[in-house]
């Protein structure tokens, strides 16, 4: 780790129903990065996740209905802009993302050669595995934006992600899609000039509870996905912010 302490970091974990596997998430970033502050986002739920989350030690703003994963995320970054936060680095609830690599993610981000640093489990050649039916969704939403975007993307779902000021001003916006913000997300950071790395990055097997993409939710994240990376191609490309320049 070089300087990274010097800069102003939150981490961010968006949360539903995790009272089970949220402590252990916060504890880890409390061990691996304890420069950090952390900010747990709940998505109104309906267990005890707000009340494990302030005793773990982090900072809890709770929604007072269900808006969705994406939206829990956009309610932390604009928390990170308004508190003048150098970098962000989000992490599940579920425990899926191993704090440990959170350092690898910053690293990049330090360096000031990019804006947006996306943690892919397949870069470790780790073993990782997901069922077939998410792995050909995985591969086929790998495939559409590495040819959009013209860079090899290997984990465009990861939701272990970093930024710096420059990215977090334009996920700030009303851009930033309600649920599932992953590939789309990747190819509008492209299309205004964010420049984006994936590193590897550790996952493992939640512990417990059910994944948000069990059921019949591939197939509506199938659909989902698939007409929102559509209209993105549709959409009128904007400029970053004015003052937002390279660099962190």
């Amino acid at each position: 780790m070089s300087n990274i302490t010097n800069k102003k970091t939150l981490v961010l974990i968006p949360a539903f129903n995790e009272e089970k596997n949220v402590s252990q998430v916060i504890k880890g970033v409390q061990r691996y990065a304890p420069f950090c502050d952390i900010l747990v986002v709940d998505d109104a739920s309906t267990d005890n996740t707000t009340k494990v989350a302030r005793e773990a030690g982090a900072k809890v703003l709770t929604l007072p209905v269900n808006l969705g994963d994406g939206a829990a995320r956009q309610t932390g970054f604009i928390y990170a802009k308004q508190k003048g936060y150098d970098f962000v680095v989000q992490l599940d609830g579920d425990g899926q993302h191993q704090p440990k690599y959170i350092d690898t993610l910053l690293e990049e981000l330090k360096s000031g050669s990019f804006d947006l640093v996306i943690g892919s489990r397949f870069l470790l050649k780790n073993g990782y595995k997901n069922p077939i039916t998410r792995r050909v969704g995985m591969i086929l939403f790998n495939t559409v934006t590495s040819i959009i975007i013209g860079k090899k993307i290997t984990d465009s779902t990861s939701g272990y992600r970093a930024m710096n000021k420059r990215a977090l001003s334009f996920l700030s916006t009303n851009i930033f899609p309600q649920n599932f913000p992953d590939a789309d997300v990747i190819i509008f950071s492209h299309f205004v000039g964010l420049r984006m790395k994936e590193v590897g990055a550790g996952f493992q097997q939640r512990n417990f509870g059910s994944s948000l993409h069990s059921g019949w939710t591939p197939i509506y994240y199938l659909y989902k996905m698939l007409l929102s990376i559509f209209v993105t191609l549709l959409r009128k490309r904007p400029s970053l912010m004015k003052g937002e320049s390279n660099g962190t």
